[in-house]
């Protein structure tokens, strides 16, 4: 009798579930949506659903005339959350034809398609597939997952996002600002491009692989930017960690359109390798001092200063502080350092994501192939892109593309002073 009992209560929270969804005026596609992923209520749920869609069709009972009629029921299975689970399937058929007609909620319920991007969820947050069925969430008469159907179901569901992701139209989004940094997987390169909007929205326009960060490879990720729509009417800012072969590339593809920001993190921390560790936390605090003065003269005549102390030090790593130092001064130089600083004087939005991409991949023991690679980071991307925070300082973007296009235009003036 208890287990009688208990299997009504769980009946009746079963039709409960089905009559609320209903109440909600949900579309059908989340209704769907809703049952698939309850368990083990969904199985009780969606059995009393399909038996509910065999009387409709059959009409009522001992009833006169009717064209369809009950044939039965045979076995069957439909997936629960992400679980294949075996079913009776109630059956009709057209007494007039002598078909049987098929009922569209265990054609609905049969599909796996709602669950690919559970599984790939779930994978992607850390669940390694060989423990995958034990994470599993038991249900009764279950089947079983083996990792070998999980793995199929991830690469089709993280393939469909690869796709969509290096096919993406770039063309809709108004970019002022690129950050390019580099993070390496199996020995090779993930180059990662992350653009800002003039609204401030943060867009992740792609990747490409290659050994290194050189020249030949950020030129060709360039131009399939360009080619998928990416505007280059307008300046954009450029922020990047100082590798020659990006801003080589950079250069040769925007021309005079580009503005070069280089990683001002980047550059103390280079500086400072030359240095023993007892003068590093003084020069460290020096270079942080001349970066954050608000205009170019100030910053500059600081970092002159620095200069002058390391020369008797360590001539290397006065070098390394004049390689490329005006680039680290360009927000100085549009005099948009104190408004927009904080979000380009570093590629740190691109760490970000980059940590974020490390808390998806880190757990993959062994890359086998590029595709591989590029179908997890495209799926990582994907589904970290809509939890980034909008740019600090927004709404300063208008003005440093005006401070942008005024600068080219200066620099024109003074070419064509000196040809003539």
């Amino acid at each position: 009798m208890k287990k009688i009992a208990k299997k009504v209560k769980r009946i009746k929270a079963g039709r409960e579930l089905i009559a609320g969804l209903r109440a909600k005026g949900g579309d059908q596609e989340s209704r769907w949506a809703a049952i698939q992923a309850l368990v083990p209520v969904g199985l009780l749920a969606s059995e009393w659903e399909m038996k509910r869609e065999a009387r409709r069709l059959s009409g009522r009972p001992h009833a006169r005339g009717k064209e369809n009629g009950p044939w039965g029921m045979n076995p069957g299975y439909i997936y629960l959350g992400d679980q294949a689970v075996s079913v009776m399937v109630p059956r009709v058929r057209n007494r007039r034809t002598n078909q049987e007609i098929p009922l569209r909620s265990y054609q609905r319920l049969q599909h796996p398609g709602l669950i690919d991007e559970v599984i790939l969820k779930r994978v992607l947050k850390g669940i390694s597939q060989r423990n995958y069925e034990e994470a599993a969430i038991q249900t009764p008469a279950t089947f079983g997952i083996k990792k070998s159907s999980v793995s199929r179901r991830f690469i089709k569901a993280s393939g469909q996002k690869l796709r969509r992701f290096l096919e993406r139209d770039l063309s809709v989004y108004d970019i002022v600002a690129i950050v390019l940094d580099g993070k390496a997987y199996a020995g090779n390169q993930i180059v990662v491009a992350l653009g800002m909007t003039m609204a401030g929205e943060k867009v992740l326009l792609g990747f490409t692989e290659a050994s290194t960060e050189n020249y030949q490879i950020c030129k060709d990720f360039l131009h399939r930017l360009i080619n998928r729509g990416l505007r280059v009417d307008n300046e954009i800012l450029f922020v990047v960690d100082g590798a020659k072969g990006l801003k080589k590339g950079i250069r040769e593809v925007f021309g005079e359109k580009a503005f070069i920001q280089r990683c001002q993190w980047h550059k103390r921390e280079n500086v400072l390798r030359y240095l023993d560790k007892g003068q590093q936390d003084y020069f460290r605090r020096k270079m942080q001092a001349a970066y954050e003065a608000p205009t170019y003269e100030g910053a500059k005549r600081r970092l002159d200063a620095v200069k002058r102390e390391l020369k008797p030090l360590n001539e290397c790593a006065v070098a390394s502080l004049e390689e490329g130092l005006e680039e680290t001064l360009t927000l100085h130089r549009l005099e948009m350092f104190t408004k927009i600083g904080i979000s380009f004087k570093t590629t740190n939005c691109l760490e970000n994501v980059n940590k974020h991409l490390e808390r998806y991949t880190g757990r993959v023991d062994r890359w086998k192939t590029s595709d591989q690679r590029h179908r997890w980071i495209a799926s990582a991307l994907m589904d970290i892109e809509p939890r980034l925070r909008l740019v600090k300082g927004k709404e300063f973007l208008p003005t440093l593309r005006d401070m942008m296009r005024i600068c080219r235009q200066r620099q024109f003036v003074l070419q064509m002073q000196k040809a003539a």
